[in-house]
């Protein structure tokens, strides 16, 4: 009898919502690609010109939509 191998649990961060969540969503991501050998692109760069004034269109907002869009790319190159 061929003994049944169980995935090890993997729970998907959450989208970020700020730099240290994405942060955290990117070493999460990272670890889970390099235990299965595997490689993902470098994750985006935070913003550095950010004036802190809440503007509409902020450079923080930018940043969370390419942390988000390069969570899940990672997501799906992680469930092949």
């Amino acid at each position: 009898m061929t003994p049944t191998v169980v995935p090890d649990a993997f729970t998907a961060p959450p989208r970020a919502v700020d730099g240290a969540s994405a942060q955290a969503v990117f070493a999460a991501l990272q670890q889970r690609a390099e235990a299965l050998g595997t490689t993902l692109r470098t994750p985006p760069p935070e913003p550095t010109t950010c004036c802190g004034r809440g503007c509409n269109g902020c450079v923080w907002e930018g940043f969370l939509d390419a942390a988000d869009y390069w969570r899940q790319e990672a997501l799906l190159q992680l469930s092949d």
